[in-house]
């Protein structure tokens, strides 16, 4: 979906030079340009995790306070327990001094109470050390998971402004493009913006002749016209792919099917792109998609002539976004 245009660069120039590709040659292209999608389906999936890790987190964080709360409410609890032993042994203790001259009966018996309170006391300063044995271990893994919430934070924020500078830049691009083809709009040339990449769609009618792969001079021009702007904006990625519609092709020569068809119209546009400016071959890539991908599904020959079109697909480069899903 994203990283098409990114994945697909090292194979640009091949075909860039090529008259046709062979089908199983075309077959690989397709191939690696799906594990691109696949690769940028799993970047939005990723995004969409970091979010779900981050409330996680934070509902995890929520309960280790309620924890804590808990534990000093049971240490207060303990301490204002052992104060009362404390009185209560001291009570005792003048009270044994005091009864020093009565029985022996009932010395023996403030003995035991004795001896059960500071057997009660010795216990609940055991249960108040494991409770703040406990507290401190909360303490840390409270500040351990609220160092981790901050580093997703951080990383998080930093994607999301890389993802938001990507859409920035082809919102800008798409107006640039805009520009420059405005003497083509709406005479078979559209320019749109979907999924944060530019897409100007060019009509059969601007481009070719039916059955051929031979640009003609308008459509010629509109193609410099984009050269121009994508020179001056290195960073971008560019796709040309070629669609036709659902008839089956029976012209002759070298050319085969609809494939074939498409996949020559989008090498020929990719020469005269080049061959007007001085964009990087790297940064190109031609496909074609036959009938496959068709903007109506309909029969009717305003549906087919509609299919027939050459796509120029210009997506910002992901450098950045990649190396930070990948620290």
């Amino acid at each position: 979906m994203r990283h098409t245009p990114f994945c697909l660069l090292t194979i640009a120039a091949l075909c860039a030079v090529s008259s046709c590709i062979a089908p199983k040659k075309f077959q690989d292209l397709q191939a690696q340009k799906a594990v691109c999608d696949d690769k940028n389906a799993q970047l939005e999936s990723e995004n969409e995790g970091l979010r779900a890790q981050n409330k996680q987190l934070e509902a995890l964080g929520e309960t280790q306070n309620t924890h804590l709360l808990h534990l000093q409410d049971t240490i207060a609890q303990l301490a204002d327990e052992r104060r009362m032993l404390n009185s209560r042994y001291a009570d005792l203790m003048k009270a044994q001094e005091a009864l020093q001259t009565g029985s022996r009966q009932e010395i023996r018996k403030l003995l035991e109470q004795i001896q059960q309170n500071q057997e009660a006391l010795l216990h609940k300063e055991n249960q108040l050390f494991s409770a703040e044995q406990a507290l401190n271990e909360r303490t840390l893994a409270v500040q351990q998971l609220e160092e981790e919430l901050n580093e997703r934070n951080k990383k998080l924020i930093a994607l999301q402004d890389a993802l938001f500078q990507k859409d920035s830049i082809a919102k800008a691009l798409r107006k640039k493009v805009a520009d420059a083809l405005l003497g083509f709009e709406g005479k078979g040339l559209t320019v749109t913006m979907r999924d944060g990449k530019v897409y100007v769609s060019l009509d059969e009618k601007l481009l070719f002749a039916s059955g051929s792969a031979t640009v003609d001079k308008r459509g010629a021009e509109a193609i410099g016209s984009l050269s121009k702007v994508l020179e001056q904006n290195p960073d971008i990625n560019v796709t040309i792919e070629g669609h036709t519609d659902d008839v089956p092709y029976k012209g002759a020569g070298q050319l085969v099917d609809n494939w074939d068809l498409s996949v020559k119209r989008a090498t020929s546009v990719v020469r005269i792109m080049l061959n007007a400016s001085t964009i990087e071959q790297s940064r190109v890539t031609a496909a074609g998609r036959a009938e496959f991908v068709p903007l109506q599904s309909g029969k009717t020959p305003e549906a087919r002539q509609a299919n027939r079109r050459i796509e120029v697909i210009l997506a910002p480069k992901l450098d950045e976004v990649l190396k930070m899903l990948e620290n």
